[in-house]
């Protein structure tokens, strides 16, 4: 039996859920850059020069992107979740689901920046020249401080995200006197429109991860000085070039750790061993570099060039970090699904 349009959208859902999250992140974002740069605007054209430099909007092109892939992934996990949980019969039942979850995340984003981008530009008058801790502190310490306080900020506006993600899909999954499966045609008819369980938990890991790995580098950003006068090339390769290899490898790690033979995509459990994999090899290769450091120091003392040993040592992280990757994601996402397997 042919299946339904409402199931067939039913099993599409978590693709909309994730357009629909980048929609409306686009939408702000436009609309944001659009109050700033207006030619009414007080500063517009200070505004203009500014973005206009290479070493300013590729880096804010990233974190947003960043923001944008993250939101889509985990609001695909709530989706296809309720989807293999409930099965496509009674999300099919349910009451415009895309609708009410576009209008439950955008509240919860403008609400987002009206609360809290008040707030983080006060952060911010801070460590401006003139602010409260311009005369208090010293350069060393300031720079310390902005970069703490910016750490804090990204972990904020993470955290709301998760939120308001989860909060939006909440609502939109809400089931009301839904009918019984039996009822829908085409209730047992495998979905076209939804990824297999090991290309999704592939996918998922992937996107988990690079949106972490490009989360570090724009928080790392705030502790070192950001060259403005750096050409678009370089920009482009280390802010995006890199993370497409981080997500190929991750992808692959995923693809190996989910197996052939796997029967359920548990989104989150793909989410789960994605940040558990990110976190180990983030500590991994921090006790290899404060090694290599110590290696490079002694070296030094002895009087031996360190040049060589620097450059050495940045070849060898490099490496390790990209074994490790694959490795590390493998293994830990097949001992999450092992049961599944």
């Amino acid at each position: 039996m042919t299946a339904s349009p409402s199931f067939e959208r039913a099993q599409r859902l978590p693709r909309h859920f994730a357009w629909i999250a980048v929609a409306v992140d686009v939408v702000l974002f436009v609309a944001s850059m659009t109050v700033q740069l207006l030619p009414s605007t007080a500063h517009s054209e200070q505004m203009r020069g500014v973005y206009a430099q290479p070493g300013v909007w590729v880096p804010l092109l990233s974190r947003v992107l960043t923001v944008w892939l993250l939101a889509a992934t985990l609001a695909w996990c709530h989706a296809r979740k309720a989807l293999d949980e409930r099965g496509a019969p009674r999300i099919a039942q349910l009451r415009s689901p895309g609708s009410r979850f576009a209008a439950v995340y955008l509240a919860a984003m403008v609400v987002n920046i009206l609360a809290l981008t008040p707030l983080f530009y006060q952060a911010q008058v801070l460590f401006m020249p003139g602010g409260p801790l311009h005369e208090r502190v010293d350069t060393y310490g300031l720079r310390a401080l902005m970069a703490t306080s910016m750490l804090v900020q990204s972990l904020i506006q993470v955290l709301v995200l998760v939120a308001s993600v989860w909060l939006a899909a909440r609502f939109a999954l809400r089931e009301r006197g839904t009918a019984s499966a039996d009822a829908v045609p085409g209730a047992t008819d495998a979905g076209a429109g939804m990824a297999r369980p090991r290309g999704a938990v592939a996918l998922v890991v992937a996107a988990m991860f690079v949106s972490l790995q490009m989360w570090i580098g724009n928080v790392a950003s705030g502790w070192v000085d950001t060259a403005r006068d750096t050409g678009v090339v370089p920009l482009l390769l280390g802010w995006f070039v890199v993370p497409l290899g981080v997500y190929a490898l991750a992808f692959w790690g995923g693809w190996l750790g989910a197996a052939p033979g796997l029967t359920q995509a548990r989104p989150f459990r793909a989410v789960a061993a994605s940040v558990s994999a990110f976190v180990l090899l983030q500590a991994v290769c921090v006790v290899v570099a404060i090694g290599g450091l110590l290696w490079i120091a002694s070296a030094s003392v002895s009087g031996s060039s360190s040049y060589d040993r620097v450059v050495a040592l940045a070849v060898v992280m490099a490496a390790i970090y990209l074994v490790l990757l694959v490795v590390l994601v493998r293994a830990i996402t097949r001992r999450f699904y092992r049961r599944y397997l």
